[in-house]
């Protein structure tokens, strides 16, 4: 599918339960990359993915397999039926997937997802941290403080212990890649929580790029706009559904296709000289450096 041609606006109202959100009942389907054509870039490598069974995780699963990596896919239990799914799209490509459910607001759950890995796989290359959750709430007084510490406990102290834990596995030419958002550089009056989070991923990451450049391992982060995945109607009411992604300068919102090649480039050898950096996809909603 062109993604350029498809039609301008946002979604059919609609909403889900619970977050992260289930992908086979989003209508329409996010637009996922099944056709994108690898070369190579990471034949041979180990990528593990927090939140890898859907959305942006999805994605960055089925084209790092397309280019050549064996992958292993974190997710929340309950999500099996994705994650099953995207294992099917990772395995056509001849490369191994691993699916590895657990909570990764648990310190233990990320040091077993390491241990996991590496013990399946015999190393690590890459680690995607890309779990995130997030609560629309108009007043801060409404935030309680259990919500606050879910949000962080989930978006970025998980970041800090999966890091942690994979380091002793990772070596030159190893990437860290982390998933913040826009949301830091412009702010968000109804997602409070979560945009902090998310800016706290901005200093960790070019905190961590520094510390480790002279390990040879780069540590980079992709700050996505609104992207059709399926924490919208997980997590949003029918009407912002309905309205999700128009107000960008391009009139809708982005798909988890639109991704990838972040993602890919800040893992490859053609992102060797990038540590700290921050691509944005946002579809022009924030220009900054």
């Amino acid at each position: 599918m062109d993604i350029q041609k498809q039609q301008l606006g946002g979604q059919p109202r609609q909403t889900q339960p619970e977050q992260p959100g289930i992908e086979s009942k989003m209508d329409p389907a996010p637009i996922q990359p099944f056709d994108y054509k690898g070369s190579e870039k990471l034949k041979g490598k180990v990528a593990l993915i927090t939140g890898g069974d859907s959305g942006i995780g999805r994605a960055v699963a089925i084209t790092y397999a397309k280019e050549g990596a064996h992958v292993a896919i974190n997710y929340v239990e309950g999500e099996e039926s994705d994650a099953e799914e995207t294992k099917q799209w990772v395995e056509q490509e001849n490369v191994q997937c691993l699916l590895l459910p657990g909570d990764v607001t648990k310190e233990e759950t990320c040091r077993q997802l390491i241990e996991d890995t590496v013990d399946h796989f015999g190393k690590l290359d890459i680690l995607i941290n890309n779990s995130a959750v997030q609560y629309p709430t108009d007043d801060l007084q409404d935030i309680s403080f259990e919500q606050w510490q879910e949000t962080f406990n989930t978006n970025i102290h998980s970041v800090f212990h999966m890091t942690k834990y994979a380091l002793p596995h990772l070596g030159e030419g190893s990437a860290i890649i982390n998933t913040t958002s826009v949301n830091p550089y412009k702010g968000n009056p109804v997602l409070i929580d979560y945009t902090s989070t998310k800016g706290a991923i901005v200093g960790f990451t070019r905190s961590m790029a520094a510390n480790l450049v002279d390990k040879g391992i780069r540590v980079n982060m992709v700050a996505p706009g609104p992207i059709w995945t399926p924490l919208i109607p997980s997590t949003f009411d029918g009407e912002s559904v309905e309205e999700f992604g128009t107000d960008t300068p391009m009139g809708r919102p982005g798909q988890p296709a639109e991704l990838v090649g972040a993602y890919v480039l800040l893992a490859s050898k053609e992102g060797s000289y990038m540590t700290g950096q921050c691509i944005h996809v946002n579809g022009g909603q924030i220009m900054t450096s």
